[in-house]
């Protein structure tokens, strides 16, 4: 695939880049991934095991996962930073946060940032200073326009059935994508839905140059996600995943008590201090961490009821690739002759 545009750019074998999740992607998984071809990537929380609101703390585990993953691939990887809202001083969601965590990235040499959650202008100049490359998420075709005008190399373009914390524009991965590659001349990578060779061609048809695959790794070996959580994305069938609004963003995650408590909340008229009370007490940290899949918080994408099993990060990779020429014969079947 030596001419494929996100390959050349980040220097991998395959247009595959494995999704931060809060938490549970740590340098395990992000290695694994880079040796099998793929982007393996971490995020601030990534690896930790106990909850702490102190962002010098947050940094410097951070520092130590970017550190495992070099001493276990010599492959590219990524950091993500969630870029968070100005002036808010915790240190999930703020923006001392996140310059914090980039600052150490920079320390560190990290080769790829991924940015989100916030806007592009804000690190990518900084960041394309020191040579880093720059992939930023975005949920809108304007978005990705404004992106690459402000200088970043790719994006991700974040279509709402993915997991996690999304725009609340609820712009689907099929729209978005084409409207993104009529948008922009950079790469874009398609997020939101893919976890397996269909998904991968469609997105490629549509117009991306890679996918962004998050819920399918979450079943992996390597993934740091509680079994408890492994077995319920297994176990995921048909309609398995809602859509809950938190004010500024919204979540994708797996339908359960803590689902359908928020939303019991919500409807019946609970005010915002209420909510935010019942969301920090019913936390991802509970869900994805400690394992308790009823009442704590599990991000969980769409594409769950189709993984199936627990399997090794690279198999994810392989299956992903050999399966492409099937999936693409099958599509020339159904192609009507003239």
């Amino acid at each position: 695939m030596t001419t494929n545009r996100l390959c050349n750019l980040i220097g991998i074998k395959y247009p595959i880049i494995q999704a931060p999740m809060n938490w549970i992607t740590g340098a395990d998984l992000a290695a694994a991934v880079s040796n099998a071809g793929g982007l393996g990537t971490i995020g601030p929380n990534a690896g930790a095991d106990t909850v702490t609101t102190d962002v010098d703390e947050t940094a410097e585990r951070l520092r130590r996962q970017i550190r495992k993953v070099k001493g276990l691939t010599d492959k590219p990887f990524a950091v993500n930073f969630p870029i968070g809202i100005e002036g808010v001083e915790q240190s999930e969601g703020g923006r001392k946060f996140s310059e914090k965590c980039v600052r150490v990235g920079l320390e560190e040499g990290v080769p790829i940032a991924i940015t989100s959650v916030g806007p592009p202008q804000v690190y990518t100049r900084l960041l394309k200073d020191a040579g880093v490359t720059v992939l930023h998420a975005v949920s809108t075709a304007n978005q990705a326009r404004k992106a690459e005008e402000i200088g970043v190399d790719a994006v991700v373009c974040e279509g709402y059935e993915g997991g996690g914390h999304k725009a609340t524009t609820e712009m689907a991965t099929m729209t978005l994508i084409p409207l993104a590659a009529n948008a922009v001349r950079i790469p874009i990578i398609a997020a939101g839905g893919i976890a397996d060779a269909r998904g991968m061609l469609a997105a490629l048809a549509l117009g991306a140059d890679g996918v962004y695959v998050g819920t399918r790794f979450i079943a992996t070996h390597e993934c740091d996600a509680h079994p408890n959580v492994k077995n319920a994305v297994v176990q995921a069938s048909d309609v398995c995943t809602i859509s809950v609004d938190k004010w500024m963003v919204a979540g994708r995650d797996l339908k359960s008590p803590f689902t359908d408590k928020y939303l019991e909340l919500k409807k019946t008229g609970a005010s915002m201090a209420e909510l935010w009370d019942f969301i920090s007490t019913h936390t991802m940290y509970m869900g994805l961490v400690q394992g308790d899949t009823d009442w704590g918080e599990v991000p969980c994408g769409q594409s769950a009821a189709m993984v199936g099993q627990i399997v090794s990060a690279a198999r994810v990779i392989e299956e992903l690739i050999n399966e492409l020429p099937s999936a693409l014969e099958q599509l020339r079947n159904r192609i009507p002759a003239d």
